[in-house]
């Protein structure tokens, strides 16, 4: 019954020669990322010379690292797209116990580097930050969970998802960092819908999720304020918030110029959470819808390409991949534009930050790994009869 409603499993068949992979791999999307990538890096140039300098760095030493870091996320991606999916979902799955075990011991052994929020492991020369790798990892373990709960003797995989999203959900909120912890719930939420949870158990956990967020908002200053600042009929030009809205509005439609914008040398984050201020300050509207186009087509392609899947792993871990991308991009341009209560969220591939480049490059690894075109996975061989 199983394979009648979700087709034979995808053969592991191998994948990985150069040749294979150039004719299954969605170019249009690797050709996307690189273009997101490279507006990072312009974006770097013109934002993070101040903070450089402000530092005592030389006044390109950010955009030498973002260079690094992000030409590792992309040779990963590249790499992950190559492997079969049996190599992937392992590898998935190994990843995330490790950064699970990370994420639990953060309290104990982490740093927050001034900014309130316990996200960090510093290692002397760098630092790393576990939610970034748990968001994609994540997805595809709850995808592979799920998928393995309909095996027959199959482990409650249902059971054992939830627990793990409960377990990174609550230690994301105590760090405090409510923007992951949305995140694993929006994409786990999806993946539990799509593997066919009842409308009943989701409309629950949208109460729980509303009720949580409600208790947050009465209990946690850090949360009422940011709320309060949020819903105030005039924003505070000497906020974050203040500073990007002016910014974005100077710009206009074609911008200031390359290099006359001043937000970057009055808000500490614009090479980072607000880097989309810079963008619309310097370079408009128009340069700015371009990257939110760009962002559009990677998650909506994806989807495209996963409706004619017929494995049940790959379309929920694709699914996962996609709504981590979606819901990232979404809420930072929703913050930059006051569409949404400020919270630390990069923007995937052009923002600054080593883990949040290296974390984008595992995640569309996975993703175009999940959207390679097979053998068997057209769902209209289903409705043809030849299942």
């Amino acid at each position: 019954m199983t394979e009648m409603v979700y087709g034979t499993p995808v053969p592991d068949v191998n994948d990985s020669t150069l040749e294979r992979w150039w004719q299954t791999v969605d170019r249009w999307s690797i050709g996307a990322v690189v273009a997101l990538f490279l507006f990072g890096m312009v974006l770097a140039l013109a934002a993070s010379p101040p903070l450089a300098l402000e530092k005592g760095f030389e006044a390109f030493y950010f955009v030498k690292r973002q260079a690094v870091y992000g030409v590792l996320g992309l040779g990963t991606m590249i790499f992950l797209s190559t492997r079969s999916i049996k190599t992937v979902r392992r590898l998935a799955v190994l990843g995330f116990l490790v950064f699970f075990l990370a994420l639990l011991l953060l309290p104990w052994f982490g740093t927050d580097y001034g900014k309130g929020a316990t996200r960090w492991f510093s290692l002397g020369f760098g630092s790393i930050q576990p939610s970034e790798f748990i968001k994609p990892l994540f997805a595809v373990t709850a995808a592979w969970l799920l998928a393995a709960n309909t095996d027959i003797a199959g482990p409650p995989g249902r059971v054992i998802s939830f627990v793990f999203m409960v377990v990174i959900v609550l230690t994301l909120i105590f760090q405090p960092d409510y923007g992951q912890a949305a995140l694993v719930l929006a994409s786990w939420a999806t993946i539990f819908f799509i593997g066919g949870a009842s409308l009943k158990l989701l409309v629950s956990l949208i109460s729980v999720s509303a009720a949580g967020g409600t208790l947050a908002y009465m209990f946690v200053p850090h949360v009422t304020k940011r709320i309060d600042g949020f819903l105030a009929a005039e924003v505070d030009p000497l906020t974050q918030i203040g500073f990007a809205t002016t910014a974005i509005q100077d710009g206009g439609l074609f911008g200031v110029g390359i290099g006359a914008g001043t937000v970057k040398w009055t808000l500490p984050d614009a090479h980072t959470d607000f880097i989309i201020a810079v963008a619309a300050e310097e370079f408009g509207l128009l340069f700015t819808l371009v990257i939110i186009a760009l962002f559009m087509f990677l998650t909506l392609r994806s989807l495209l390409r996963l409706r004619q899947e017929r494995d049940m792993f790959i379309r929920l871990a694709g699914v996962g991949l996609a709504t981590v991308l979606g819901a990232q991009a979404l809420i930072n341009l929703g913050v930059a534009v006051r569409l949404l209560p400020a919270k630390g969220m990069t923007l995937p591939f052009v923002s600054y930050g080593g883990s949040s480049l290296l974390a984008a490059g595992i995640m569309m690894g996975l993703l175009l790994a999940m959207t390679r075109k097979r053998v068997q996975g057209d769902m209209s061989d289903i409705l043809g009869g030849r299942a």
